[in-house]
């Protein structure tokens, strides 16, 4: 089927066909994807913020980060 044939079979569709049409719910290795990334996103923000207020506290800092400030 060319592409011209594929366009005319979409228009051919009704509304009421439309409405019908159910879309896949399954979970595609980009989606997981995705929310690895997120997830160990916001985890290395969390380590990284942990760590900068456990340093703070303690009042170990490194020389250089103080003269900086």
């Amino acid at each position: 089927m060319d592409m011209l044939g594929r366009q005319d079979a979409a228009v051919r569709l009704s509304r009421q066909d439309l409405m019908q049409v159910m879309g896949g719910r399954s979970v595609s290795g980009t989606l997981i994807n995705a929310f690895n990334s997120a997830f160990k996103t916001i985890y290395g923000f969390g380590q990284d913020f942990g760590g900068a207020i456990r340093r703070l506290t303690s009042g170990k800092i490194c020389p250089l980060c103080i003269r900086l400030r």
